[in-house]
């Protein structure tokens, strides 16, 4: 994925491994502070999670260096 790919390059492992043949429509990476979803449009329309935290607080993150 290419999230996991881009991160292994400045150093940031996932906690979790995929297979690069999952084809579950749903998968989520763990980066101990930061878990990332990644979703099929139509596995993403269906759960909906941005309706789910639409009132929560946002907070900006900046690129480590």
């Amino acid at each position: 994925m290419a999230i996991q790919d881009d991160l292994e390059t400045v150093g940031i492992k996932s906690l979790s491994r995929v297979s690069r043949s999952d084809e579950s429509g749903w998968i989520a990476l763990d980066f101990e502070a930061v878990i990332a979803h990644s979703f099929h449009e139509p596995m993403r329309e269906f759960y909906s999670l941005e309706s789910l935290w639409s009132d929560a607080k946002k907070v900006r993150v900046t690129a480590a260096k």
